[in-house]
């Protein structure tokens, strides 16, 4: 998510806002004041939240519940007074990608995460149904079930080394 929350009182935050809109391809949403911020948090998700010194600093209660509030959105204090619309971009830009990379190693994480514990479950399936195939006393009705489900196992487990590009194809 591009998109950005400004929250301010300076006058001309509109231009800026519309400046970053132009570098950053994401839309900006301008709240002027305390409530109007958290209000704007309450509605809606944001890649980037820049918030006013003064704001922030003049009302450590409410900046503690702003942060408290900015779920996956990247926070930014800034001085509007002495940062032109140009740094603002750099600085938004760089949280941005910042925060594209801490996702994807995340993603990737929990990805990994969830395959080793499908390979796990899907080892003990193939196992048990192998084992049981090899019993001299298996109903012959329960037979084709057995070697079904050794089958779609295998194949799930395929598929994910495929997608995983061969990682754990030993086991």
């Amino acid at each position: 998510m591009k998109d950005v929350l400004l929250i301010g009182r300076m006058d001309g935050l509109e231009n800026c806002a519309r400046a970053l809109e132009q570098q950053t391809g994401g839309l900006v949403e301008v709240a002027n004041g305390r409530e109007e911020g958290l209000s704007a948090l309450r509605r809606r998700e944001f890649g980037v939240v820049l918030v006013e010194e003064s704001l922030a600093q003049g009302d450590p209660a409410w900046a503690d519940q702003l942060w408290l509030q900015l779920g996956f959105a990247v926070p930014l204090e800034v001085n509007f007074a002495i940062s032109g619309c140009a740094r603002l971009g750099r600085e938004v830009k760089a949280a941005l990608a910042r925060r594209d990379g801490e996702q994807a190693v995340a993603r990737r994480a929990v990805a990994r995460e969830l395959e080793d514990e499908l390979k796990s479950s899907l080892t003990g399936l193939l196992l048990q149904s192998e084992l049981a195939l090899r019993e001299p006393a298996v109903p012959v009705s329960l037979e084709p079930k057995l070697r079904l489900m050794v089958e779609l196992a295998g194949g799930i487990r395929d598929r994910l080394r495929q997608k995983a590009g061969g990682i754990g194809a030993n086991e």
